[in-house]
Formats: structure tokens, sequence, C-alpha cells
């Protein structure tokens, strides 16, 4: 079949045409996304079962999500890059493919090191769903259609998050803790055969510009987050700090690498220019405190308002519920009012409900705790959207791989620190190592100091942002 029947490019973008419509592209993208957002989230529901089921340690089965999110952490900007070198649609599907065989691998795991092994494989994989789609989503789409794809990408990253606890829960009722491990086997199969079929057969950045493959700079770099996501995560201090040190190695290795080659993995002369640190570094401040709501608080609602466990589950779903529904209408609102005036509408929204979330904290209403996680997600979701298009409209076809990972890379990064800091910091703020023994108005003043710690840095970032007019994203 000839381009004219199949698709061609159009002003330096890839479209499908005719018989084939870019519906179905952006279908596959989607249903990736979704894919990944549900493997990440599906399980957690089952680590008690696991934990009998293996009569291993609540340590031991953490590890099937630490493992998970160290290496798709890890390799996440490798796997954008090795898109622009190779094909983003071979890479995906490739990642599509590894995802799915892992996931059987999980499903019939024979032991907690097998699975644990699995897990990890599954999140290499994750990394390819998560940043091939992102620089992908360009390609299907006119410029004037990107940010309602990348809303589109959102809603179907919140959805996953949102679905998984629950849809986890009952399928580790009714077919115990494989069947939550397989449930992702038929949609990674459906989003394999869509991007096989229906994305063009070769992605633009293969074609208009391939680059090289630096090995020595891509191993440094996943040593270095590696190291950096293990002195995070850690329990034991003392391996903390071999991790710090080890990721500081690696790190000063990895730059003294980029500094000799010619083709260097980071863009460098790209982060020196437009406004690409801005939204890398916005990326990750408002993952970061995205994430505290999710660690803070279910320890809020149960412990300081005495909600029962399960319907504090049912108020902690309705961020990503929130998420889901606000992410189409951002990716539109992008396209019909510019990336830079939403990008700002997004941290006014983050700061405003971050800030309500401290100063309502004492308040007995769930209320208080639900209006203001409201607007703090839907200002996420319009950041995000608006974020992610900036980034990848300004970048030129041989590079939205590798920043596709970065944009991934800083949002991992700041779900590890909203994890780890901010939830240290909110334990240090109960006064005690027993946080379920906290009084009420100890978790509400921990709230507080969390939540305005919070508040400050999207503040203080986000008009650093604002007032050196980084906003706008320039190739």
């Amino acid at each position: 079949m000839n381009a004219k029947q199949r698709g061609g490019v159009v002003d330096g973008v890839r479209v499908i045409a005719g018989p084939t419509p870019v519906a179905w592209g952006v279908a596959g993208l989607a249903v990736a996304m979704l894919t990944a957002s549900l493997g990440a989230s599906i399980q957690n529901v089952a680590l008690p079962s696991l934990a009998i089921a293996f009569g291993a340690s609540f340590a031991a089965v953490q590890w099937l999500v630490v493992g998970y999110l160290l290496t798709s952490t890890a390799v996440i900007v490798a796997v954008g890059r090795a898109g622009d070198v190779f094909g983003m649609r071979r890479l995906l599907l490739g990642a599509l493919a590894l995802f799915l065989a892992a996931a059987v691998a999980c499903g019939l795991a024979p032991s907690l090191p097998v699975l644990i092994a699995a897990r990890a494989v599954q999140g290499v994989g994750a990394a390819g769903l998560t940043a091939l789609t992102v620089a992908l989503a360009r390609s299907v789409a006119t410029r004037d259609r990107t940010g309602s794809v990348m809303g589109l990408l959102g809603t179907m990253s919140a959805l996953g998050t949102a679905l998984g606890p629950a849809l986890g829960g009952v399928l580790l009722t009714t077919g115990g803790w494989r069947a939550v491990f397989l449930a992702v086997v038929p949609l990674a199969a459906l989003a394999f055969a869509l991007v096989h079929r229906h994305l063009p057969p070769a992605a633009v950045a293969a074609r208009e510009a391939r680059g090289s493959w630096a090995p020595v700079g891509t191993t440094l770099l996943a040593l270095t987050l590696t190291g950096f996501a293990l002195a995070v995560t850690g329990r034991d201090a003392g391996w903390r700090l071999v991790a710090g040190i080890g990721a500081v190695a690696a790190a000063i290795g990895f730059v003294a690498s980029e500094g000799r080659t010619s083709t260097p993995l980071i863009p460098w002369s790209r982060l020196r220019q437009g406004g690409l640190r801005p939204a890398l570094v916005g990326n990750g401040v408002v993952a970061m405190v995205m994430m505290a709501t999710l660690v803070v608080g279910p320890f809020h609602l149960v412990h300081a308002l005495g909600m029962a466990p399960d319907r504090a589950g049912l108020v902690m779903a309705i961020g990503p519920a929130v998420s889901a529904l606000v992410g189409v209408p951002a990716g539109r609102l992008v396209d019909r009012l510019g990336a830079p005036r939403v990008v700002r509408a997004g941290w006014l929204g983050v700061a405003a409900g971050t800030g309500l979330l401290a100063a309502l904290a004492g308040q007995p209403s769930v209320l208080g705790y639900v209006a203001p996680l409201a607007l703090a997600t839907g200002g996420y979701s319009l950041f995000v959207a608006a974020n992610n298009t900036a980034v990848m409209t300004a970048a030129d076809a041989g590079g939205r791989g590798v920043l596709a990972g970065l944009l991934n890379l800083a949002r991992n990064l700041g779900l590890l620190t909203g994890a780890t800091v901010l939830g240290w910091g909110f334990a240090a703020a109960c006064g005690t190592d027993d946080i379920a023994r906290a009084s009420p108005d100890a978790i509400a003043a921990a709230m507080r100091i969390t939540f305005l710690s919070g508040a400050a840095m999207v503040a203080v970032v986000g008009v650093l942002s604002w007032r050196g007019g980084d906003s706008e994203v320039r190739a």
C-alpha cells in the first residue's frame, strides 16, 4: 500500500490517512499507557496475600514495588534514546512484548525471587510504554491536536491508577494472586495489535535522524539512577550511604563520558535554552507533591478522621478519578489556548490545592480533604498535559524519544522523592515512630507542615518559571 493510501508527512509531521484513521493509532498508544499504569498499581493490593502465600516478610514482598520502579527509572532515558536511534514504533512493540511476557512470568512464578525478577523485567517494559507513547504522540497527531492526544494519555494513566486497586481486589478474591498479574496480558496484547496494525511502519525519528548509540553513557546513567533510587528507598542507613556514594561516582563518570562524545545521551545544549529545564523540574516537583497525597492521605483519613480503611480507599480514589476526568479537556484547552497559559493554570491549581490541604488539615470533615485534593489533582492534570505538549511540540524528530524519557524520568524521581523525603518529613513531624498511634492533633500538625512545604516548592518553582518566561519551550 502506498503512502497516499496509508499516510505521509505534512509539515514535518507524519499523519495516517485513508483507510487507517489517526484514531486507531492514538488508541494503540492510549491502551499502551493504560497497560503500564494498571500494571504498576494493580498488584499493590495483593502484597499482604503474597506475604502469606510465600511465607515472606512485608519488606521482602515490597520489592515487587521497589524493583519495578527501580528498573523503570534506571532505563527510561536509555529507552527513549533507543527509540530515536532504532525507531520508536519498533521499540514500543518490543517493550509491549517484553511487558506481556513478564506479566505471564509473574502469573506463573513458582517463588517470590522469581516473581520479583519478573516484576523488575516488567519495569523495563513499562519504561518503554510510558516514554515511547509520549514520544510517538507527536508522530501520529498534527501539531494542533498534540495537546488532545497528550491529555488522553494522561487520562489513561490516571484511569489505570484509579482502577488498579479496585480491580486487583476483585481478582484477588475471585482468582487468587496469579490472576492479578495476568490481568494485564489481554490489554498488552490489544495494545500490541493496535500499534502493529495502525501506527506508521517506522517512526519519524528513525527515518529523519538516527543518531548513534552510546553504551558507556547509557550504562553509567542507569547506574546513577539505580544508586539514587536505592539511596532514597533503602531501609538500612549503611546501604543507603553505599548506594548514594555509588550514584555520585557513576554520575561523575557519566558526565565525563558525555563530554568525550559527539553524540551525548542527554541533549545538554537543549537544557541550556528555552524552557526545557523548568519543564523537567516542574514535572518532578508536581509529581513529588501529588505522591505525598497518596502517602500521607491514608494516615490522615484513617487515624485523624477515624474512617474505615475501605471508605478511606474510596476517598483516595477521588484524586485519580479527577485526573482521569480532566485529562482530555485539559488537552483540548492546550490546543485552544496554548501550552504556556495552561501550564500556569496548572501551577496555580496545584499550589492552591496543596495550600488548602495544609490550611484545612485540622477540620473534622472529609470535605476539607476531598475539595483541596480535587483542586490539586485537576491542576496537576492541566500542568502535565500542557507541559508535555510544550516539550514534545518543540522537539525535533530525532530527539523526541530521549526528551520523552527525560520527562518521565523527572516524574519518576519526583514520585520517589515524594514517597520518601516528604514521607519521612511527615513521620518526623508526627513526633513518634509509630504513626498509627499518633494523636489526631499531631497528624493534623504534620499534615500542615508537609503540605505547606509542598505548596511552597510548587509556588517558588512556578513563579521562577513564569517570571523567567520559560513556560514556552523553544526548539
